[in-house]
C-alpha cells in the first residue's frame, strides 16, 4: 500500500474582470476497490458565495462552487491523501475467452450491474463504436483469446501506433481525428481504446485520475512535474473492472490515483465551468503533485 498527497492546482487570468463564474469540480477522490481516501478539501481564491458537494450518476464526488465577486484571477486548489492498494496485473477472471466475457456482461439481468454494462458498452457524447475501430481492434482479439491478454494488447498497440504529442488535439477533437491522425495525449488514447472495446461489444470506461510519475535518472522529482491522467477501465464479469494505461503501456498499479469515472472526458472533467465577462484574453495555469507521503516525510 502506497499513501500519496495529490494537489491539482489551477489559475485562470483574465485581462478584464468577470463579474462571476460557476464551476463544476471533479477534484475529489472517492473510496473504490484498492483506493481510500483519507482527506479532502478544495480552496477556491477568490472565495466562493456558495458551494456544496454531491455524488454524481456515476457516483463521482463532485463540488459546484459559485464565486459572484467581480475578479480578474480565479485559482481552484484541490488537495487530498489518498491510501492505493492496487497490486496490478490481471485477475484470475480474466482468463475467461474475450467473447464469454462480453456476452455475459449483456446478460447480467436487469440488476445494477447490468444497467452499468450496458451504459458504458453504448456510445456517448465523445465515443462512438465504428467499423473502422472494430478492425483495428481485432487483431488483439482472436478467437477465444483470454479478455485480460486481450485487452493488455490492445493498450500495447494503441502506444506502439499513436505518438503523443501535447497540444495537436483539443479535449473536444472527436476520436476519429485522432485515429486517423494517430497523435494525441492519455485522454486521446484512452478515448479511442474505449471506442475500440465498444465496437466489440465490450463495456469500457474512463478513468480521470492522477500517475506518480518518476524523475529523470540521478535528477530530484520536480514540484509540478506531474500532470492530471486519463486511462480506461474494461468490465470483467466476476472480477470487476481492469484498469489499463495505454500512454504508459501497462495494468494501472499502486502508482495511480482514480479521481473520477465516466463514460468520456466530458462526464469527468476536472473542471467545467461558466464565466461572465468582455475578457478576451485568458491564461491557463495547472499545476499537478503527486507525492508519496513517505517521501514528503524523507525530504521535509
Amino acid at each position: 500500500m502506497t499513501r500519496y498527497r495529490v494537489s491539482h492546482a489551477t489559475t485562470y487570468e483574465y485581462d478584464e474582470p468577470v463579474s462571476s463564474s460557476y464551476s463544476r469540480l471533479h477534484l475529489l477522490p472517492s473510496d473504490l476497490p484498492g483506493q481510500r481516501c483519507l482527506e479532502s478539501a478544495i480552496a477556491v481564491s477568490p472565495a466562493p458565495e456558495d458551494r456544496r458537494e454531491h455524488r454524481d450518476y456515476f457516483g463521482n464526488r463532485v463540488e459546484y462552487v459559485a464565486v459572484q465577486a467581480p475578479h480578474r484571477e480565479l485559482t481552484i486548489t484541490g488537495t487530498s491523501v489518498v491510501d492505493v492498494d492496487r497490486p496490478g496485473g490481471t485477475p484470475l477472471f480474466g482468463q475467461r475467452p474475450w467473447e464469454e466475457a462480453r456476452d455475459a456482461a449483456s446478460r447480467a439481468g436487469s440488476g445494477a450491474t447490468h444497467v452499468e454494462a450496458v451504459q458504458f458498452a453504448l456510445d456517448s457524447p465523445r465515443v462512438r463504436a465504428s467499423a473502422e475501430l472494430a478492425d483495428y481492434a481485432r487483431p488483439s482479439f482472436a478467437p477465444g483469446r483470454p479478455i485480460a491478454e486481450a485487452v493488455v494488447d490492445l493498450a500495447s498497440r494503441i502506444h506502439r501506433d499513436f505518438e503523443f504529442v501535447p497540444g495537436v488535439t483539443q479535449v473536444d477533437t472527436p476520436v476519429e481525428e485522432v485515429f486517423a491522425g494517430r497523435r494525441g495525449v492519455c485522454q486521446d488514447f484512452a478515448h479511442v481504446g474505449i471506442a475500440c472495446l465498444r465496437s466489440l461489444g465490450i463495456p469500457a470506461r474512463y478513468v480521470s485520475g492522477y500517475l506518480e510519475t518518476d524523475p529523470p535518472p540521478g535528477r530530484p522529482k520536480l514540484v509540478g512535474a506531474d500532470v492530471s491522467h486519463a486511462w480506461l477501465s474494461v468490465l470483467v464479469p466476476g472480477a470487476g473492472w481492469l484498469d489499463v494505461d495505454p500512454t504508459n503501456d501497462q495494468v494501472a498499479n499502486d502508482r495511480y490515483v482514480v479521481a473520477a469515472i465516466g463514460r468520456d472526458y466530458g462526464d469527468v472533467a476536472p473542471i467545467n465551468g461558466v464565466v461572465y465577462t468582455r475578457a478576451t484574453t485568458q491564461r491557463l495555469t495547472v499545476q499537478v503533485d503527486v507525492t508519496a507521503v513517505d517521501a514528503l516525510a524523507t525530504t521535509a
